[in-house]
């Protein structure tokens, strides 16, 4: 029995140290179950689809194009009004007249006009049924020159592959820095829980002490009431810390994409120092620009709009084009006119020179040179305030690291001063308040270097982040 104890005492814990995630787990599981991400991973294939549809318009396109028509009169060469009518010579007056009665067998009556059967046929042969007509053909087009705007679109959807991989990871920093800042949170709440317990069994030592006291008529109950008021708001202190700890969980798991209602016990919620990092960083803004993801991402916005200009301007240059096609017709006329299906092809080329529009495309090129030009200077902007934003990042890391130095001196100091007053409390040199206010020093120092400890590391990671050192 004993050793199956034992053996169930060490699988508990080996369970409860296997179910600590660590902060590096929080952001793996953050990044890969987080919706946004997600979306900027399409966004991504989305741009290489595009990059790729750019690159095809360097090779020639095929295209089948088929019609039919449905005509409601057929097509005839001849006006009636045109057609000659029949004459034979007269006996009687040695003169070639016109058919004047069809009795006669000399001709034939079409439309009132009188005409010979040979004239009739030649009618008849110059009409045509059009009233079905199919027409398909393969047309194949393959670009020569195109001013270069096949050359600039492949470079814009290049360069928004590279913005999309770029947002992808400025997005995942975000992230990072969400999990980051919930994680600490919550081992902040679990450090000020235990904090808060502690000064609660000191109140209620110290309550314990009193009333004994006052039994044997040494203190007053005013002073017992002033305590027990230190040990109710001990206990609402306690219990907010520990409602807060409970939604700090949850915020947590749901950046991770885990259950709500499965709590998540960190590695590092149970740790009374944390491992500090109290160095000075020596900061170089040309590696900060280079490694900024938003940065990249403004610069190759920045050539994106300079390509437009380019894609602005090819309106304005000739294009040359090569074609061909295999095209068919019901009706043909290639061995007179036929109704059944004739193939022929084409092979040509088409050029296109602009020569007049009223200024419209030299202006569309101005205007695309404008924006280009604002791209520029929005850029040389941007680059003053991450210069900004870098050094009050450094400021306030370089701030947060000399108040944690000081909590830590403030934090000895008060736990002498504890020890001082209990022991003078004891020894009755001191009061109860006197301990009252020791006690409260002592949390407030507690508590302050708890905060200037999460401080210190949240400044980290945001530092980190500006400088484009986060690493995931």
């Amino acid at each position: 029995m004993k050793q199956i104890s034992a053996f169930l005492i060490a699988a508990v814990v080996t369970f409860a140290t296997s179910a600590q995630v660590s902060l590096d787990s929080c952001r793996h599981m953050a990044l890969r179950n987080n919706k946004q991400m997600e979306i900027e991973k399409l966004k991504i294939e989305q741009a290489e689809y595009q990059h790729k549809q750019a690159q095809a318009a360097y090779k020639p396109s095929i295209d089948f194009v088929g019609t039919y028509l449905h005509m409601g009169r057929n097509v005839s060469l001849i006006d009636i009004d045109n057609i000659t009518p029949t004459q034979f010579f007269n006996p009687a007056t040695g003169n070639y007249d016109f058919v004047l009665d069809p009795a006669a067998g000399l001709g034939i009556s079409v439309d009132g006009k009188y005409v010979s059967a040979a004239t009739q046929k030649v009618k008849d042969a110059l009409t045509f049924d059009t009233h079905n007509i199919f027409a398909a053909g393969i047309l194949v087009t393959q670009p020569i020159y195109m001013g270069g705007k096949i050359k600039a679109m492949n470079q814009i959807t290049k360069y928004a592959q590279q913005i999309a991989q770029r947002l992808h990871d400025r997005k995942a920093e975000e992230v990072i820095c969400d999990v980051d800042q919930a994680y600490w949170l919550v081992v902040s709440l679990k450090a000020k829980e235990r904090l808060a317990q502690s000064y609660l069994e000191l109140v209620t030592n110290l309550d314990n002490d009193v009333k004994k006291m006052l039994e044997q008529g040494v203190t007053t109950r005013a002073t017992l009431l002033s305590v027990d008021v230190k040990v109710n708001e001990a206990n609402i202190a306690l219990t907010k810390v520990r409602n807060g700890l409970v939604l700090s969980r949850m915020a947590l798991a749901q950046l991770c994409g885990e259950p709500l209602d499965e709590p998540m016990l960190l590695a590092d919620e149970n740790r009374t120092d944390l491992d500090i990092e109290l160095v000075p960083r020596n900061i170089d803004m040309n590696q900060v620009y280079s490694r900024r993801n938003d940065y990249n991402a403004l610069e190759l916005g920045v050539k994106v709009f300079d390509e437009k200009a380019r894609v602005a301007r090819s309106e304005m240059l000739p294009t040359i084009a090569a074609v061909g096609s295999v095209f068919t017709s019901n009706p043909h006329v290639y061995n007179g006119f036929k109704n059944e299906f004739g193939f022929n092809y084409a092979i040509g080329a088409v050029i296109k020179i602009p020569i007049w529009h009223w200024g419209g495309l030299n202006n569309k090129y101005k205007a695309a040179l404008a924006d280009a030009k604002i791209k520029h200077l929005e850029m040389d902007e941007v680059k003053e305030k991450i210069e900004l934003q870098v050094t009050q990042a450094n400021f306030k890391y370089q701030e947060a690291i000399k108040t944690y130095e000081m909590t830590k001196a403030n934090l000895a100091k008060a736990d002498e001063n504890l020890r001082v007053a209990q022991l003078g409390f004891r020894e009755g040199m001191a009061t109860s308040d006197e301990v009252l206010t020791a006690q409260t020093a002592w949390l407030a120092a507690h508590s302050e270097k708890i905060d200037a400890e999460i401080e210190v590391m949240m400044c980290n990671v945001y530092l980190a982040k500006v400088t484009g050192n986060l690493t995931y």
